[in-house]
């Protein structure tokens, strides 16, 4: 069904750009290229554990033709290279586990295909001052479905977004999704087929995680209002929808109050999650999420920022009844305690303290930047409550971005991850691998031309 209000909506936005292109040509087209080459490796204290690294590269190349400033079309291919790599496809022997990282960078479906390539960007759109409406396949930013900009490639969807403004300062959208291209794959996928590309964990008996090709899922809807206050206040609502997996329910509101020595940022937000139909499956070995599930999460934020430098303290709380899920494939987390390079969905609880820095320099187009977070997880003895079978950890990421000023749009990016175990008592091989007791590298060049 959402197929066919696809192909009509093209085909209608189409007759209308044909019919006014022969009263008056007023055609605009802007090429875009984006180029983005990534280094990622990762090793661990204990040499017995598989180390990984790969080169990756990405170009993607289109256009966007605007008609009259209502009518736009959106088009981009992007292709795949591993440069170089390790066997990232083979398991780490001693745990039989999958490669967690560098794998991302490619097609998580066939990781020995060194190139191949994916139509990402196929989209028309329609929009006036107060409203508009997108259809085909684009990039996405909300709360739990978003580009989750961290390997080659965004996610993206394929589906239709229509937005409106009802009165000054309010804005209400909608997404209907029928099929994804989620990070790290060539394929475009229906929802359901999504869900289980990446790790499945255990399911809540504490067998592996049975879920990927298993999942009933057919469509995704997601509603946003937001609205703007005076004095630097807005309120932020979104409600995520997965058919016959879970609803989302989440809300944040943020205030920023100027000072004479810089602002002050203030936040908090807030959610519930509960499972939806049968969680995926009626079988439970195979569901994604367990029926009877209802989970709840708080989460803050104290910041404050001038010309140069941007702070914040972030405390996140997860509690309730059975995991709090949201697929990887789709998106990062929402909260504000959110690290790169390491989620908090799959636990029912969760107690997350983490605290950022960063100065930008000001004579050098260079910022540096930390992360420092402890994160408290649901006991690994307790499969029913920690999916992924890992261990309380802090984590720390050191880093900084580059932007010559002599080269348009482009920039550097190196990160240096790591992440320890809170306890000091041993760790099996299979909570350690992938998880912590590890160093994680990136490196990352982007450069872009009207993109």
């Amino acid at each position: 069904m959402l197929r066919f209000i696809l192909l009509s909506i093209f085909a209608l936005g189409f007759h209308f750009l044909l019919k006014a292109q022969t009263e008056e040509k007023k055609i605009d087209i802007l090429p875009e290229v984006h180029f983005r080459t990534f280094w990622m490796n990762t090793s661990y204290s204990d040499a017995e554990f598989k180390s990984d690294y790969a080169l990756g590269m990405s170009l993607n190349l289109g256009a966007k033709i605007n008609y009259a400033n209502d009518w736009s079309f959106h088009l981009g291919y992007r292709s795949f290279a591993n440069v170089r790599s390790s066997d990232i496809w083979s398991p780490d022997p001693g745990t039989g586990q999958a490669n967690r990282y560098e794998i991302g960078l490619f097609d998580v479906l066939d990781p020995r295909d060194r190139f191949f390539g994916k139509w990402e960007t196929f989209s028309l759109s329609y929009s006036k001052d107060r409203y508009g409406i997108k259809a085909g396949r684009m990039g996405i930013n909300t709360d739990w479905v978003n580009a989750q900009d961290g390997r080659l490639s965004p996610t993206a969807v394929e589906g239709v977004h229509a937005w409106f403004l009802p009165v000054n300062n309010w804005k209400i959208g909608f997404w209907a999704i029928g099929r994804m291209s989620v990070r790290g794959s060539s394929e475009w996928l229906r929802v359901g087929e999504t869900v289980g590309l990446y790790p499945q964990g255990r399911n809540v008996t504490g067998n592996p995680g049975n879920y990927f090709g298993n999942t009933d899922s057919k469509w995704l809807s997601i509603v946003e209002v937001d609205r703007e206050f005076s004095k630097g206040s807005k309120l932020h609502f979104s409600h995520t929808l997965a058919q016959n997996l879970f609803s989302t329910t989440w809300g944040a509101f943020e205030k920023s109050k100027k000072l004479n020595q810089g602002t002050l940022n203030l936040g908090v937000q807030s959610g519930i999650q509960h499972t939806v139909g049968e969680g995926g499956n009626s079988d439970l070995s195979l569901a994604y999420k367990a029926q009877g599930d209802l989970n709840y999460a708080l989460s803050g934020r104290i910041g404050w920022r001038n010309g140069r430098w941007i702070t914040h303290l972030n405390y996140t709380h997860v509690g309730g009844r059975g995991r709090w899920l949201s697929p990887r494939e789709w998106g990062k987390d929402a909260w504000y305690t959110f690290m790169p390079r390491e989620r908090n969905e799959g636990y029912e609880s969760v107690n997350a303290l983490v605290g950022y820095v960063a100065y930008r320099l000001e004579k050098i187009p260079l910022q540096l930047y930390a992360h420092g977070g402890i994160h408290r997880l649901s006991e690994v003895a307790d499969a029913s409550a920690n999916k992924y079978n890992f261990p309380s950890y802090r984590q720390l990421n050191v880093g900084l971005i580059y932007q010559p000023e002599k080269v348009k749009n482009l920039d550097v990016h190196l990160l240096l991850v790591s992440k320890e175990p809170l306890s000091s008592e041993k760790l099996t091989p299979n909570q350690t691998y992938n998880k912590v007791e590890l160093l994680h590298l990136n490196g990352i060049v982007n450069w872009r031309w009207n993109k």
